[in-house]
């Protein structure tokens, strides 16, 4: 029994064998943690550009129609003069002007007052797609798990890693291949895209410390795709997983179709 302890102590086979197990085991949880850290930032991009796509096609429309509502009320209220058609026509503009005030407030804080578009600015844009581009995802997959930070245990390699890392998500957001090919490139160009050398005087520990360290992480990765998976543009995607732009088509589709009801029975109203 001393023996072993003995060899254990000295790095003995034993010793040797445990290590080899660990750093097994450390390496799985290693892909396991950059899977989720992969899966969490996809979805957040294709939810991201699934509310972006939503607001920039269905949202006139959805103003169209209570514009029309608001119309429509005005209209009967002014032809009857009773109180409750009065009453509703007020609440049908008060409405109107609220979601205006609201979307208004929205796009200043997400841009700041001098970077609001105009609406013919806005709608000359190219819209982004709901889900980059079968290569887009393969290039991003591939160079996540090559340059996460939580590979290195060194402070300044860890932010230059975030720092990239953060270039790398930028440029899937908009589903730019050429930008993430250049990336690649040039991360396949820097020395620290090598496997790190470390050595540590106590290997088994730091093992182990690594290891409870990114249970951690996938526990709160998992966590925060739950919640991302729980919203409401989450909800529109499932309608339509393999085709989120042409779900957004039909539904603009649809929505027309109801815009063209609510102008006819304004039309009768007047007439």
């Amino acid at each position: 029994m001393e023996d072993a302890r003995n060899e254990n102590a000295a790095g003995g086979p034993a010793a040797h064998q445990g290590l080899a197990r660990l750093e097994e085991q450390v390496a799985k949880v290693e892909a396991a943690m950059l899977d989720a850290e992969v899966a969490v930032e996809t979805l957040r991009v294709e939810l991201d550009n699934l509310a972006h796509a939503h607001h920039r096609r269905l949202g006139p429309l959805y103003r169209r129609l209570d514009e029309l509502d608001a119309l429509i009320a005005e209209a009967t209220a002014a032809r009857s003069g009773a109180a409750d058609d009065v009453r509703l026509a007020v609440e049908a503009r008060g409405r109107l002007d609220a979601d205006l005030l609201r979307e208004l407030d929205e796009l200043e804080g997400r841009l700041g007052p001098a970077a609001a578009p105009s609406p013919e600015e806005d709608g000359a844009q190219t819209p982004r797609r709901v889900r980059p581009g079968r290569e887009a995802q393969r290039l991003y997959r591939e160079l996540a798990r090559r340059v996460h930070p939580d590979l290195v245990r060194d402070g300044a390699s860890k932010e230059r890693r975030s720092a990239f890392l953060a270039r790398v998500n930028e440029a899937y957001a908009a589903g730019d291949e050429s930008a993430l090919l250049a990336l690649a490139d040039e991360w396949m160009a820097d020395p620290e895209s090598a496997p790190p050398a470390e050595a540590v005087e106590d290997r088994a520990g730091w093992l182990l410390g690594r290891l409870e360290r990114m249970q951690a992480r996938i526990t709160a990765l998992t966590e925060e795709h739950a919640r991302l998976d729980a919203g409401p543009m989450a909800g529109l995607l499932r309608l339509a997983p393999d085709d989120p732009d042409g779900l957004l088509e039909m539904l603009a589709e649809q929505l027309l179709g109801e815009v063209a009801e609510k102008e006819q029975q304004l039309a009768v109203v007047l007439g």
